[in-house]
């Protein structure tokens, strides 16, 4: 019963994240009005969801405190991933009248920040390579490949730890760190997650399905 009501907890826990998520992204300010996503609600739902999926407990509970923060705070931290991601996509607007509005993160917190990206990028390259259908339908991997309108998994990954508490950030390495510790891949199972929510029951099953 215990099992059950804990189950429920956090379910009910992670919807409340994604729904609160999406709320500040619905104030994010896009060039142009509107983007397309920001109007596309269950395939943000349905990222955001396969993402959390794979967070335990104590981390859940720590990032939905950083977002009811951020509203005290007057503060969105949507509108900050973006921001950060701009550094790469568009360096000199990022530099002139982005950075100046952002919480500034030291050396060591990027440090910490950069041995995260890494282990995942190389968890994102080793999936990819493993399936190749599936790989084809995220995103480029490096800032290196960066333009302004594609924005890369490491680019994205580094926006968004960047708005991530320090707290958080500590349990995000930890899982990381127990991931890497079993020879898990964290690409591999946040994708698991989309494609059971899509309805398929394995990874195989999802690769054999796309065009």
């Amino acid at each position: 019963m215990a099992n059950d009501e804990q189950c429920q907890d956090e379910e009910s826990l992670r919807e409340r994240i994604v729904r609160h998520e999406w709320e500040q992204f619905q104030q994010v300010n896009n060039e142009g009005g509107p983007a397309n996503c920001q109007g596309n609600w269950p395939m943000f739902h349905q990222m955001r969801l396969s993402q959390f999926l794979t967070w335990p407990h104590p981390l859940l509970t720590s990032y939905a405190d950083d977002l009811d923060q951020a509203d005290k705070q007057g503060r969105n931290l949507l509108t900050e991933k973006y921001g950060r991601m701009m550094e790469s996509t568009a360096p000199d607007q990022y530099h002139s009248s982005i950075a100046p509005y952002l919480p500034r993160l030291g050396l060591a917190r990027q440090e910490q920040q950069e041995r995260i990206i890494d282990k995942q990028v190389a968890w994102a390259k080793d999936f990819r390579e493993r399936y190749p259908r599936l790989g084809q339908e995220m995103r480029v991997l490096r800032t290196s490949e960066d333009t302004p309108e594609a924005t890369s998994f490491e680019t994205y990954l580094r926006g968004e730890l960047g708005t991530y508490s320090a707290r958080t950030l500590d349990l995000y390495q930890s899982m990381v760190d127990q991931i890497e510790a079993r020879g898990g891949n964290l690409t591999e199972e946040t994708i698991l997650a989309t494609v059971e929510l899509n309805g398929f029951e394995t990874l195989e099953e999802a690769e054999q399905a796309q065009d």
